[in-house]
């Protein structure tokens, strides 16, 4: 698949990002500022490290503060390069260790049951919260 380009990439100049978003038709990374939260939902598939830099420049700006919560929960798709940012942010946030970091994901989604338990390993005191799957039709044998 080519590659998203950004609909739409708002970053203010001030500290708080309230109105930080970046969009394109397969994802969304934005700021909810009264939560201290930065929502990735959607299908997140770059090219390579670099292309995560505006998602990792708004990772960090939220992470300026006394505590962040990251939420993945309706992030369906994240490749290598996404997971990759995803361990060097935790490492600045963990060397800065100034803010108390949370990730919100989703048991129904399996790349987030074994990544983030991964990002642990890298901070233990990260906060890790895993959302139950919505319930589905019971599955049927076939066979």
């Amino acid at each position: 698949m080519p590659n998203s380009i950004p609909i739409s990439v708002m970053m203010p100049e001030s500290a708080m990002p309230e109105s930080a978003i970046i969009e394109t038709e397969d994802y969304r990374v934005y700021y909810q500022a009264d939560t201290a939260t930065v929502v990735i939902e959607g299908f997140l598939r770059l090219d390579g490290i670099e292309a995560y830099q505006p998602v990792m420049d708004l990772l960090l700006t939220a992470a300026a503060h006394d505590t962040c919560t990251v939420d993945l929960h309706q992030l369906e798709f994240l490749n290598s390069s996404g997971i990759s940012m995803l361990s060097m942010f935790v490492v600045k946030v963990r060397d800065r260790g100034t803010t108390r970091l949370s990730f919100r994901g989703s048991e129904g989604i399996l790349w987030q049951t074994r990544s983030l338990k991964n990002l642990k390993r890298l901070m233990p005191e990260l906060h890790i919260e895993m959302l139950a799957a919505p319930s589905s039709a019971p599955e049927r044998d076939n066979s």
